[in-house]
């Protein structure tokens, strides 16, 4: 069998939502290659582009799935820099490890490095490992929101926390909090692909005593159990609904960590966590913001 290769390159904001596109309608996998730049360390860590691959297998269906995604981002474009369709075609020898070569281990913040789980590359004394198998496009480290919330997590996180993942995609954040030092984290998504691509990446980690994963919301565990840190990087109009329960989650002087909020929005979200009887502190990475908040005196 042969393979077309969709290929696009990308702001890192529009990332995911270009990932989402493919996955519409690539049978054959999806692989998103980020832009990597120097680092401290003679390391690499993101830089602000990336390039999504997809497969399709060529039959009869294929021209018609790349003008679907043609379409998509032709839309998508007014809204994120989303570049060019190119196409080639792919052998089935070549497309079989073609999509795992364009991944690559990257740090975030301080400390914490992101691994392929194919990958063998050594962390470095200190670092917090995550092991990611990004097959599927939730969270995989290159959304400026999600890069935010791993890099507040490392101050936040204190040893033997509890912390609660609303909307945890590949459990990306859940791991990290483990790695800097929680004791346990429960995490949730309404999205039962997220479920599984977040329950398999726990396992790929160890985790799987210490990371309780489940399909659900703010309110699957039970109402009286309370957390040190609640984390929801989702979307502004998710996290105005959710903002009450979140906050009722917190133990006295616990933190919440919101992301995933739109500029245009991001006024609304701190308003509603102010009312809440939170302290604010806003985090901007170009369009989008990410919010800390703690109840006020505690």
């Amino acid at each position: 069998m042969h393979w077309l290769e969709l290929e696009c390159r990308v702001d890192s904001e529009a990332t995911e939502a270009v990932s989402e596109i493919f996955s519409r309608v690539a049978a054959g996998g999806i692989a998103v290659e980020p832009e990597l730049v120097p680092g401290a360390d003679d390391g690499v860590v993101l830089g602000r582009s990336a390039t999504v691959r997809g497969y399709i297998p060529i039959d009869q269906s294929a021209e018609d799935k790349k003008r679907q995604v043609e379409e998509a981002l032709w839309h998508l474009r007014a809204i994120w820099p989303v570049g060019e369709l190119d196409v080639r075609e792919v052998a089935e020898e070549d497309w079989a490890s073609a999509w795992k070569a364009h991944y690559h281990t990257f740090r975030i913040g301080q400390r914490i490095v992101i691994r392929p789980s194919w990958l063998n590359d050594q962390p470095k004394p200190g670092d917090v490992l995550i092991s990611l198998d990004p097959g599927a496009a939730f969270g995989t480290g290159l959304h400026p929101t999600t890069r935010r919330c791993l890099e507040l997590l490392e101050p936040i996180i204190r040893s033997g926390d509890e912390v609660f993942d609303v909307g945890t995609g590949s459990g990306i954040l859940a791991i990290a909090a483990i790695g800097l030092g929680a004791r346990r984290v429960v995490a949730v998504d309404i999205d039962p692909i997220a479920v599984t691509t977040a329950r398999e990446n726990v396992a790929t980690n160890g985790l799987t005593a210490r990371i309780q994963v489940a399909e659900g919301s703010v309110d699957s565990p039970p109402v009286e159990e309370k957390f040190d840190v609640v984390v929801a990087n989702i979307i502004a109009r998710v996290i105005l609904e959710l903002a009450p329960c979140l906050v009722d989650r917190l133990r006295p002087g616990g933190r919440l960590i919101v992301g995933g909020v739109i500029a245009e929005r991001a006024t609304e979200v701190e308003d509603a966590l102010s009312r809440l009887g939170l302290t604010v502190h806003a985090y901007q990475d170009g369009d989008w913001f990410t919010f800390v908040g703690q109840i006020d005196g505690e």
